[in-house]
């Protein structure tokens, strides 16, 4: 699991597909945004919520990028793991704070065991920081190792 810049390393690495750009409007942001898991069918998703979650985001290169091919590649073999959406989540451009292609949030590779992410669930696991909502992917990772 690559979060922020570790998501950077394993795109650039070649371990995931993709790359990540300077955001939109070239600033960096820092701020609560939402999350929807898009597939079920990883480690990391396979047991969280099906409703947007709110997960602290803190970059100036969060900007998922990748050509049609492996967009369409991507789709086929269901490895988008989180798209930005609104709290209701309602996936649209407005809800989309870099600009990433399709409002990408998180892949994972074909063999769905790498996993990036640009938003931060480890800021979000434990009431003393205000936000539990990172704190289902943590746990449907360790629930699927613990089977």
């Amino acid at each position: 699991l690559g979060v922020c810049n570790g998501f950077q390393v394993l795109c650039e690495a070649g371990l995931l597909p993709g790359a990540l750009l300077h955001n939109e409007g070239q600033k960096f942001i820092a701020k609560n945004v939402f999350i929807r898991p898009a597939t079920r069918k990883t480690l990391l998703t396979s047991a969280a919520p099906d409703k947007a979650l709110r997960i602290p985001i803190a970059h100036g290169e969060g900007r998922y990028h990748a050509d049609n091919a492996t967009l369409k590649t991507l789709h086929e073999k269901d490895q988008v793991l989180f798209r930005y959406c609104d709290a209701e989540g309602k996936i649209h451009d407005g809800a989309n704070p870099n600009g990433s292609k399709e409002n990408i949030a998180g892949v994972c590779n074909a063999q769905r065991n790498v996993f990036g992410m640009m938003p931060h669930p480890e800021r979000a696991c434990d009431p003393l920081l205000g936000n539990t909502d990172g704190r289902s992917l943590f746990d449907s990772l360790l629930s699927a190792v613990l089977a």
